[in-house]
């Protein structure tokens, strides 16, 4: 089964459930994937499940910036709203890689791609997504990056 078919079915779980937190969810990352279908010309065959774990990914990490949003505005029950729809939206992503996991991936794409200074960061923050996909938090790749060539 597609990642968008789960997706589709768990629209109609929640639906059955009256699950409205899960169901906003899910119905705003089926909008956000349909928006990046219209976006790449792919309505006709859709996007795979590595582009839709890319969508699931931006969306997660909306999240986590809206909750941080609240938590320094005062608004606490947002801050945990936000917090939960991420924790909804985990579930369709891949388990994220630790920080000395990405550490050894960054490494590793020093030694392949011969960087040594921080303008070569692109190179090496490419070379770890390409091995690690969407399991590797992009921020804390450009973090680990920028430390390893300063």
């Amino acid at each position: 089964m597609s990642l968008k078919e789960t997706l589709n079915a768990d629209i109609k779980t929640a639906m059955i459930a009256r699950d409205s937190l899960t169901l906003d969810t899910l119905n705003g990352v089926k909008t956000a994937i349909q928006y990046e279908e219209v976006a790449k010309k792919l309505r006709e065959t859709g996007l795979d499940d590595t582009a839709i774990e890319a969508v699931i990914a931006r969306e997660s990490k909306k999240r986590d910036e809206a909750a941080e949003l609240f938590d320094r505005g005062g608004n606490a029950e947002a801050a945990a709203k936000e917090r939960a729809e991420k924790e909804i939206l985990q579930k369709y992503l891949p388990k994220q890689l630790s920080e000395d996991e990405i550490r050894t991936l960054v490494t590793e794409a020093i030694a392949e791609t011969g960087a040594s200074e921080a303008k070569d960061m692109g190179r090496v923050i490419g070379g770890v997504k390409a091995k690690a996909g969407n399991a590797a938090d992009g921020s804390l790749v450009a973090k680990l990056a920028r430390e390893a060539l300063q």
